[in-house]
């Protein structure tokens, strides 16, 4: 069983930083691939970033590539969203999510709740 906990979202400018966490439980979490995703009203969950379980292979969707960066702390069970140079396109509530295995694939196992990130002009 895998939890995970987002935060660090909150109402920002365009052109602002934010720093999304997500914490995670679970004995097999260092071993696991993980992913952000979000959603924007009215649209579909899309793939944001992922980080497979060494942190050797990191990938970005084409709209973040260059602003975002992900990254994991195995000592403290921690995801992050390192978020820069944000638009009103970047609105939406962001998830992470496990992957089953170490490595990056199409599927996710376990989700988190969701925190909001809101960009205004």
């Amino acid at each position: 069983q895998v939890e995970l906990v987002e935060s660090g979202g909150g109402l920002v400018q365009a052109g602002d930083s934010l720093r999304l966490s997500c914490v995670t439980s679970g004995r097999d979490f260092r071993y696991r691939a993980v992913g952000w995703f979000r959603q924007a009203p009215g649209r579909e969950r899309e793939f944001v970033a992922g980080i497979n379980w060494n942190a050797d292979t990191t990938r970005y969707a084409d709209s973040v590539k260059g602003r975002f960066t992900i990254s994991r702390d195995h000592a403290r069970n921690t995801v992050y969203l390192q978020m820069n140079s944000l638009t009103i396109e970047d609105t939406a509530v962001y998830y992470c999510a496990s992957f089953p295995g170490p490595v990056l694939t199409s599927n996710n196992d376990y989700w988190g709740q969701g925190t909001q990130v809101t960009v205004t002009s």
